[in-house]
């Protein structure tokens, strides 16, 4: 599968668009960065205050030139607001796999069914665009949320890699818990359920 990472990829239905990361969606997020900063409580790469920022989204669209991510900017439809950001990441083509991350959304917007919208665009895109085979999540073992999160949309867990990365926060090292959802579990179970609860006719 060809993938022109320098496409302008529009992901939307009828409550939220995905479109690609770009330099100035500095100020679209910048309130997140500079009010919220606890939203990087669990990440690997902060983005609290616009210096962090800057470094975060630099690295972003440096990945994306390097073709291993595709960064994506949330905009909710119902508030017409920015609402966060999210990407695919470690894309491989050749072994049909790919990572879905770095997803953070404002407190607003937390809790809201966002972020079902969000994964049901991304992972349908994965899987009958791109046909990826597996579909991989990772988060810090302590994050109670993202787990949670993960696993309402119908995520697997593979299983929970120990003393595995370093955090920005301090000296310690997180244990990853590693999820996924395989191509044959999205058409049989995760993409019927996903469309049941969002109201989607298909």
């Amino acid at each position: 599968m060809e993938f022109d990472f320098n496409q302008n990829l529009v992901l939307e239905n009828h409550a939220v668009l995905l479109r690609p990361l770009r330099p100035n969606d500095l100020d679209e997020l910048l309130y997140f960065s500079e009010n919220e900063p606890e939203l990087w409580k669990f990440s690997l790469v902060p983005a609290n205050g616009r210096e962090n920022l800057e470094h975060y989204i630099g690295l972003a669209l440096a990945a994306r030139d390097n073709k291993t991510e595709f960064p994506f900017i949330v905009y909710d439809k119902t508030t017409n607001r920015y609402a966060g950001s999210t990407r695919f990441y470690d894309i491989n083509f050749a072994f049909k796999s790919l990572q879905l991350g770095y997803t953070w959304y404002g407190k607003d917007f937390q809790g809201t069914g966002l972020n079902k919208h969000c994964k049901y665009l991304l992972l349908s895109f994965a899987f009958e665009v791109l046909q990826m085979e597996r579909v991989e999540f990772r988060a810090d073992n302590n994050n109670e949320r993202s787990k949670a999160a993960m696993l309402s949309i119908g995520c697997k867990v593979d299983g929970v890699l120990r003393n595995h990365m370093p955090t920005y926060q301090s000296t310690l090292r997180r244990d990853s818990i590693v999820l996924s959802i395989l191509r044959d579990e999205w058409f049989a179970t995760v993409k019927p359920n996903l469309l049941s609860r969002l109201s989607i006719n298909f």
